[in-house]
């Protein structure tokens, strides 16, 4: 065929290919370009799923009635006029491409008031072809209809998929979009029924009721807040613990300069970031704000404005990778502040048993070992008449002596199973199990040595000669500097022999041997620097489990309580390298519940 110029209706809905890919798409173009207008209530209306209708009004600056039919036309913008402005977009909608391109694969119409005029006009635009503009009685703002969205595109219209399908798609970007703006009123109706309704949050508000509602009471409730500020970037929101993590990443919410995007670069920091506390294959929750200069941010990449390309990636990576890291790592076990002790009288007894009598004893000698102070509550020094009820009007039931402040995970009484160690703090009863904690313990301490030169290590006795590969002695000789800094001497000797001579001293005792060929297994395997240093964390975490106390070893309440307080000031030992918990808590009133005390 001859070269020739495309039809206006065949560019659009050529247009439309790209920039509507289904009904979600409509609504994100829509809700864009409320939000540009400087809208404050936003309403959306959709029948079977958005294919039937979509409805979105909003209580914005509105369109002069001059230009309502040139908004419909190609290339027809308010937010950009120059190659400058290009380059510093600061709008969500700057392609002039969306009405145009719904227009042509929709019964579409438009009406728009500006605020404080008489009337507001409207347009209505079937299959691309526009009416004629006529006044109308709409209120101030602006109110879009899209009717029978791919009507004229059947081909398009069967990739539609079911409608619960199509309107879960909507109820996400919404949800994604009330969490970027969140002074916002969103109201999202499904089928005549209100499917989500989120009211605006004043700028000095408590956000955690709209992250409760935009994705659930558990986020809302646990979600920790981030806040960093360098080099004229600034990374701001909420981050869930790693106990929080999910099988899909499905609670992911990220901006950049209030876009809601997918960004593969800020989304791998993230997940580094978490690399030490969560299970293989979670997905960590988070919503997450970055702020970049306009022209550090390049938004002109993706049809759908869904995509940016960042100018400094590598500096933007390593920044938001250290600050959600740096959150993390203050998610120590008991970090919720310590109370001051209160003893409920159902804990006491008029007539101490034996058990009881030992506690005391344990008590005053964890005192004497580990400092007084406030550190522990004064029971060594009572009598066995100080653990009595307490009279009817001391209120407390503290110890006769009175209230002390005890340590976030309290003090140990006893170990459950070989496993498990039973504290009482002041909030009520923890558990904590002892080998992950440890682990976790061992982990960071040989993290902060091998950031300071070296791990701690030991010559063996005897060198163990071992035969290997070609390429794993290879791997030996070229790493040697890398493995002497995490511990290991491995030194070749021969074509196909390297000899183990060091070993970091935490795992004295252990299977070196096995341990060192795995070791070279997996170096073999590591090309390039990123996974190395993966391998590093990956070998310290082995070493570090290795190293740990095993189930069923008895401890002394002196060693629980060393381990307590080493948890205490150990970064994320909220969680062991695997992205286990560490421990749990029962308060009093839980155990009130549980027992129906009270009822």
């Amino acid at each position: 065929m001859p070269i020739r110029q495309l039809p206006e209706q065949l560019i659009n809905q050529i247009a439309a290919g790209e920039v509507v890919e289904r009904p979600a798409s409509v609504v994100k173009e829509l809700l864009e370009n409320s939000i540009d207008a400087g809208a404050r209530r936003i309403e959306i209306e959709l029948d079977a799923g958005g294919a039937r209708l979509i409805r979105v009004r909003d209580d914005g600056a509105g369109i002069p009635g001059d230009e309502l039919v040139l908004a419909l036309s190609r290339h027809a913008t308010s937010k950009i006029a120059s190659l400058g402005d290009l380059e510093s977009v600061s709008t969500l909608g700057f392609r002039g491409e969306a009405l145009p391109s719904i227009a042509s694969v929709s019964r579409f119409r438009i009406a728009s008031r500006q605020p404080g005029a008489a009337h507001g006009y409207e347009v209505q635009a079937e299959d691309g072809r526009l009416g004629e503009l006529r006044p109308s009685a709409c209120a101030p703002g602006t109110e879009v209809e899209v009717r029978e969205l791919f009507f004229n595109v059947p081909a398009r219209r069967k990739f539609l998929r079911a409608e619960r399908t199509e309107f879960g798609h909507v109820e996400e970007l919404v949800r994604a979009l009330s969490l970027v703006h969140p002074g916002l009123a969103i109201t999202l109706v499904h089928n005549g029924r209100a499917a989500l309704r989120l009211g605006a949050l004043a700028a000095d508000g408590d956000p955690r009721p709209r992250l409760s509602a935009a994705l659930d009471a558990e986020f809302g409730a646990q979600a920790m807040l981030v806040d960093v500020a360098q080099a004229g970037m600034r990374v701001h929101g909420w981050i869930a613990p790693p106990t929080l993590s999910r099988a899909q990443a499905d609670r992911q919410v990220l901006s950049v300069n209030q876009r809601p995007v997918r960004d593969r670069t800020i989304a791998h920091a993230v997940r580094q970031a978490y690399a030490d506390v969560l299970f293989h294959g979670r997905h960590p929750a988070y919503v997450l704000h970055l702020e970049l200069p306009t022209d550090a941010v390049d938004v002109n990449v993706h049809p759908a404005k869904s995509e940016v390309r960042l100018r400094e990636s590598r500096l933007v990576h390593q920044f938001v990778m250290h600050a959600v890291a740096g959150r993390l790592a203050e998610t120590r076990a008991g970090a919720v502040p310590s109370a001051p002790a209160r003893y409920a009288p159902s804990m006491l007894s008029s007539e101490p048993t034996q058990g009881l009598l030992q506690v005391r004893e344990v008590i005053g000698a964890y005192r004497s070992l580990y400092g007084t102070g406030s550190a522990a509550p004064n029971w060594s020094q009572g009598s066995p008449s100080a653990m009595s009820e307490p009279s009817p009007g001391s209120g407390s039931g503290a110890p006769a002596d009175g209230p002390a402040e005890v340590p976030p995970l309290g003090y140990a009484l006893a170990q459950v199973h070989g496993t498990f160690i039973l504290a009482e703090s002041a909030r009520g009863l923890v558990l904590v199990d002892m080998h992950a904690a440890h682990e976790r313990i061992n982990y960071e301490r040989m993290k902060g040595e091998r950031e300071a030169g070296a791990v701690a290590s030991q010559m063996l006795l005897v060198p163990h000669v071992l035969r290997v590969s070609a390429r794993e002695a290879d791997a030996a000789e070229r790493h040697g500097e890398r493995l002497r800094a995490l511990g290991f001497e491995l030194v070749r000797t021969g074509p196909d022999a390297v000899t183990l001579k060091r070993v970091p001293s935490a795992i004295g005792g252990t299977d070196v041997e096995t341990l060192a060929r795995d070791l070279l297994s997996d170096l073999v395997s590591r090309a390039d620097a990123a996974r190395l240093t993966e391998f590093e964390n990956e070998l310290l975490a082995d070493v570090a489990c290795r190293a740990s106390v095993r189930a069923n070893r008895r401890l002394t309440i002196h060693e629980m309580n060393a381990l307590l307080r080493e948890m205490e000031a150990t970064e994320r030992s909220g969680q062991c390298n695997h992205g286990r918990p560490t421990w749990v808590e029962l308060s009093t009133a839980e155990l009130d519940r549980m027992f129906l005390r009270g009822r």
